[in-house]
């Protein structure tokens, strides 16, 4: 009787103590189980999504565009002009930080674009069609010198071969087109 009571004792303490060795073992096979085999990809947010992003978290006008690694710098002038933000869209979730917001701007200094036809979404979709890539930028360009306002917008073709494009503010016509690859002065890569 004594023995059987020294086995159920022994078999007490190896209950309790590899009780939960056994049950944390058991858990990683039970969640392999139930885990998903293969793990989504990132989702790469593209300009449109991404200049969209950023009007929702900042109405007003697109100023410019560009993608820098994964990150989306926008800037945004509100409709009156007299406000300005910097904001950085997650190229992988699509989250916004605003960088920096100014609300004491001169409206007069964006009086152009605020004016211009043809917004910066549209300027992109124009260089787009024009020749068919991923936009990676798009600069508004407004210069003193008597030419017509324009957008500046570089598109990434499947080739991997940067092409950029002057899109006109007024008609959203594609004016200007050249490949940048090789280009030493292009400030954007």
């Amino acid at each position: 009787m004594k023995r059987n009571v020294y086995v159920s004792a022994a078999a007490s303490v190896v209950l309790v103590v590899a009780g939960p060795v056994a049950a944390a073992t058991a858990a990683p096979a039970d969640t392999a189980r139930t885990a998903p085999t293969a793990v989504a990809p990132l989702v790469d947010v593209t300009a449109e999504a991404a200049l969209a992003a950023a009007l929702k978290n900042y109405p007003g006008v697109v100023e410019s565009l560009d993608r820098e690694a994964n990150v989306w710098h926008v800037d945004v002038i509100t409709k009156d002009g007299k406000g300005h933000a910097e904001l950085e869209v997650d190229a992988a979730s699509g989250a916004v930080t605003r960088r920096n917001v100014d609300t004491d701007q001169d409206s007069n200094e964006h009086k152009d674009l605020l004016a211009a036809k043809v917004t910066a979404e549209q300027a992109a979709k124009a260089a787009v069609a024009a020749h068919p890539g991923q936009v990676w930028t798009v600069e508004w360009d407004s210069d003193d010198d008597g030419r017509a306002a324009s957008w500046h917008v570089e598109v990434r073709g499947s080739d991997g071969k940067t092409w950029d494009a002057s899109v006109d503010a007024s008609t959203g016509k594609v004016t200007e087109q050249a490949d940048s690859d090789g280009d030493s002065g292009n400030d954007n890569g």
